[in-house]
């Protein structure tokens, strides 16, 4: 039932953060503008996906959550649509984001802030070793004994990395390094993009106590670009098996760190406690590779490979305060990469346990992760057969209109021939500066956001409405052409922030740039306050 939307001052959204009491900041601008400015432990919910990240992203109903924009007027239409979903306590965020900014409240650019933050406060704490690009080219081009391992996802390996690398995504470090180096002589270096993953990745390894000699590549690719050596490109190279008697050691090792960070270990009976509390949000992440929970997962559990799920707990945890259970092969197979994960997770802040239990004949769920949005409105589908014979229709004969509501990069890679782009939320405004349709047909990758959107387009014309059945991936799986780049964009495309540290083409003024506000977290951190963080100290000789 929609009520009244009540107003939650930024002094009252500090109170639940610094009493750890769970609390949903929502920021519903795109992701550009988010990444601008915005308070440490906003979330980024897009005002166009409501329905479809809502779901999976604030799994339980009652939690408080507060709403703020910046003056766009999305934000009260988005707390609407959360409380038509069942969300029982939406606050707007009072004076929205200059109402943060008026009351002191400190603001924080880019995106995965809160983890990268916090990895400076590690490299600050625990004084990470690192070697600098020219070091590690050194040591590189005179055949030293060293491996360099890329802790970033697969897909960003391969589109750059230190030639010579090989991936092993971030909760994969611990698990294999002993197998990648068995020689405890053998140097082994660590790097991401920027900063964060290789830090992380690096004090894994330092705090796992593995015998090798271990650093950062510091500043990572960036920093690897910015002294002028070239990268590769569509690289294979990742990591092999864990031997049964390194996994062991691995085990061992990384379910003592978990121990002592405050992680909980869970068994079956403990884990159903927690499901069953229906005052906590639960977050149930699997943190092996996809291919690995694809093979076979445990049911209600999501796919978070742990590296990643340690870097986006924003986009992982929405609920600050919220508890979150891990699971990994389980003791037959592993029993690593979910302790070491929670034990980076247990110094986030988060309440965090991993199940000690889990075993193999357990992963009765198959296939990939899916998310589950709310459901979905009948609309009117169209085949891609019958579009394009729609669009193929001699003038005079009934016009067809294409909006492709997908993401711009979808709509720039590939598009229905013709097609508008355009932001849900921008669909009033796209429309005026459209010519007279006798119909408009929507799309989008599979079809989800099409369909939610044609309820809002059919309540601003009078002309009819369809979705494209499938979505652009249907229109591509019955072999009809695409068509590439800007070519018809209705809304600017902020619906991605572009990070300086992705992709082959960043300018070096923009590289430099990331690099000098990530050496000013630690300082932010210690003015916003609300934090909470506690880095693991070294162990006792």
């Amino acid at each position: 039932m929609i009520t009244d939307l009540p107003l939650m001052t930024p002094q009252a959204v500090r109170q639940h953060l610094l009493a750890r009491r769970e609390i949903a900041l929502i920021d519903v601008r795109e992701e550009d503008p988010y990444a601008q400015a915005h308070p440490l432990f906003a979330v980024q919910l897009s005002a166009n996906r409501i329905e479809l990240d809502a779901p999976w992203r604030l799994p339980r109903r009652d939690v408080t959550i507060a709403v703020y924009d910046n003056g766009e007027g999305l934000a009260e239409p988005a707390a609407r649509q959360l409380q038509s979903l069942g969300y029982s306590a939406v606050h707007l965020l009072e004076g929205g984001l200059a109402g943060w900014r008026d009351a002191g409240g400190e603001l924080f650019r880019d995106v995965n802030v809160p983890s990268k933050a916090f990895g400076e406060l590690v490299e600050h704490e625990r004084h990470t070793p690192s070697l600098p690009a020219e070091e590690v080219k050194a040591l590189l081009a005179s055949g030293a004994d060293v491996v360099v391992l890329d802790a970033r996802r697969f897909d960003e390996f391969q589109t750059m990395c230190i030639p010579g690398g090989t991936s092993v995504p971030g909760a994969e470090l611990a698990l294999r390094v002993r197998d990648l180096a068995p020689d405890p002589r053998t140097r082994v270096i660590v790097n991401c993009a920027g900063r964060t993953r290789s830090i992380i990745g690096t004090q894994s390894l330092v705090n796992a106590g593995i015998p090798n000699p271990v650093a950062a590549l510091r500043n990572g690719t960036i920093g690897w670009t910015l002294a002028g050596f070239g990268l590769a490109h569509g690289q294979q190279r990742r990591f092999g098996e864990a031997s049964a008697e390194r996994r062991d050691e691995a085990r061992r090792a990384a379910q003592a760190l978990a121990d002592r960070a405050g992680a909980v270990r869970l068994d079956a009976a403990a884990l159903a406690r927690w499901v069953a509390d229906g005052q906590r949000t639960l977050y149930r992440w699997d943190v092996r590779t996809p291919e690995e929970y694809a093979a076979g997962h445990l049911p209600g559990f999501g796919s978070a490979p742990g590296g990643q799920l340690v870097q986006e707990t924003d986009v992982n945890a929405a609920v600050r305060g919220a508890r979150i259970a891990l699971a990994d092969g389980g003791p037959e197979t592993d029993g690593v990469r979910a302790a070491m994960t929670a034990h980076w997770l247990a110094q986030l802040g988060w309440e965090v346990g991993w199940l000690t239990d889990n075993s193999a004949a357990q992963h009765t769920e198959i296939g990939a992760w899916r998310l589950a949005p709310a459901p979905l409105p009948e609309v009117a589908l169209l085949s891609p057969p019958a579009l394009a014979e729609a669009l193929r229709a001699p003038a005079g004969q009934g016009s067809t209109l294409v909006l492709d509501l997908g993401t711009s990069a979808q709509y720039v890679r590939g598009h229905v021939p013709g097609a508008h782009w355009v932001l849900r939320t921008d669909l009033a405004r796209g429309l005026a500066r459209l010519p007279a349709a006798d119909r408009f047909v929507l799309t989008c990758a599979n079809g989800q956001l099409s369909r939610l959107a044609a309820a809002d387009l059919a309540a601003i014309t009078t002309s009819p409405v369809a979705v494209l059945d499938g979505g652009t991936a249907s229109w591509v799986a019955a072999g009809l052409p695409l068509q590439t780049g800007e070519t018809a964009l209705l809304s600017e495309r902020i619906d991605r922030y572009r990070r300086p540290y992705e992709g082959t083409d960043a300018p070096r003024e923009a590289m430099q740039g990331y690099l000098d506000w990530e050496f000013g977290l630690v300082a932010q951190l210690a003015r916003d306050g609300t934090h909470g963080f506690k880095v693991l100290p070294a162990a006792p000789a």
